[in-house]
């Protein structure tokens, strides 16, 4: 029996990207997928894909800016797939623009989806994992918490505020047998990785840039049914790329 069989894992994000490898990945391991993202992202394909390896997955469309969607997505999921174990933050989005000329409402349009979204999923989730007395929740934030580039100002600091979400939340739901924890991937490739120059592997202390496998190995790490004793925790996977100093030769 594999170790996420009947498990209910609900995957924001997940028509694309990490998220859909996620998504693949639990129902791999025999979990009840409950993948969620805007309509138009192509969630039905995923189920089909999913379903076509013997897998069990429900796409539950869902706007994360909106909490009546959210409230919505959870009584869902509840009807279709059970009461949640396992949670996957991983919805999240940035706009590169100069902060002298990002709107107010650009601005929250990132932090509504990415940090607000996931403490209301976040929430509502623990709702359900109470009941059962166990649940998992891994949220996924980013090097960018910890290191910038120009133009991040909002995706950087809703990714901050995820990490900091995840140690408060670890401590508040602690004593219901939830675990919260963070992931901070680094360069993780989700096109053609066969396209990449080896200087960008290069540059990477690991010698390559993140797959999203590498992702999903970590998520599994956390959500462990067995694995109760580590939690309020934020991994980095970078490949070692934040612990590098970088000087002009």
């Amino acid at each position: 029996m594999n170790a996420y069989e009947g498990k209910t894992v609900i995957v924001t994000g997940a028509a694309g990207g990490i998220g859909r490898i996620l998504a693949k990945a639990y129902a791999a391991e025999g979990a009840q997928v409950a993948a969620t993202d805007r309509e138009d992202k192509g969630g039905d394909q995923l189920v089909n894909e999913i379903e076509a390896a013997g897998g069990y997955a429900r796409f539950i469309a869902a706007d994360l800016s909106r909490p009546e969607e959210i409230e919505q997505l959870f009584e869902r999921v509840d009807q279709t797939c059970g009461l949640a174990d396992i949670l996957i933050n991983n919805a999240g989005f940035g706009i590169w623009k100069s902060p002298l000329e990002l709107s107010v409402d650009e601005w929250d349009s990132v932090m509504n989806v990415n940090l607000r979204g996931t403490f209301l999923c976040s929430r509502e989730a623990a709702k359900r994992m109470k009941k059962r007395g166990a649940g998992r929740i891994v949220n996924i934030a980013s090097t960018r918490a910890a290191m910038s580039e120009p133009f991040s100002e909002a995706y950087a600091a809703s990714k901050g505020g995820i990490a900091s979400l995840t140690h408060a939340f670890a401590l508040s739901l602690g004593p219901d047998g939830i675990t919260v924890n963070c992931i901070s991937p680094g360069w993780i490739e989700t096109g053609d990785y066969a396209s990449l120059r080896p200087v960008d592997h290069e540059q990477h202390p690991s010698g390559r840039v993140g797959r999203p496998e590498d992702i999903v190995r970590a998520c599994m790490y956390f959500t462990d049914p067995d694995n109760g004793f580590v939690t309020g925790t934020n991994l980095t996977v970078d490949g070692g790329m934040t612990r590098k100093m970088i000087y002009e030769p």
